[in-house]
């Protein structure tokens, strides 16, 4: 499963408030679209995208920092920011990459870190080495 670009520009992975589909991601599979009502905001599938493509000629750290980036947008666009997150999930298809991964981590969060799980997968859409999804506090 080779994909290097993406034709659409990033849609919003992000949960809404209510009970209906919303958009999911140009990916073909059976990916959770349903949302509630909640005073949780869930963010799903932050890939390494940048320009486009998915930046899969980037080290797992920097593809983790690009990954941060569009979280990072896709929380400006809700008025919330990373100390706002309640749990990441970081999926890693590059496990020798986990302390590299996880120093660079570290730099995206004060004090207090958000409840987190690494899951080690054998591959990631388009090629990526790293995926987060990241649940928020919306109150």
């Amino acid at each position: 499963m080779e994909v290097d670009s993406v034709s659409e520009p990033q849609l919003s992975r992000a949960s809404e408030s209510s009970r209906k589909q919303r958009d999911g991601t140009e990916f073909i599979g059976g990916y959770g679209k349903k949302t509630g009502d909640s005073d949780l905001l869930f963010i799903e599938g932050q890939l390494p995208e940048k320009e486009d493509r998915i930046a899969t000629d980037v080290s797992p750290v920097r593809q983790l920092e690009l990954c941060i980036e569009n979280l990072e947008t896709q929380l400006e666009q809700h008025g919330k920011e990373m100390n706002d997150v309640l749990q990441l999930t970081l999926y890693l298809a590059e496990m020798d990459a986990y302390e590299r991964v996880n120093d660079a981590y570290e730099q995206y969060f004060d004090e207090t870190y958000p409840a987190r799980t690494t899951v080690g997968v054998c591959e990631l859409l388009g090629g990526a080495a790293v995926t987060v999804d990241a649940v928020i506090a919306i109150e």
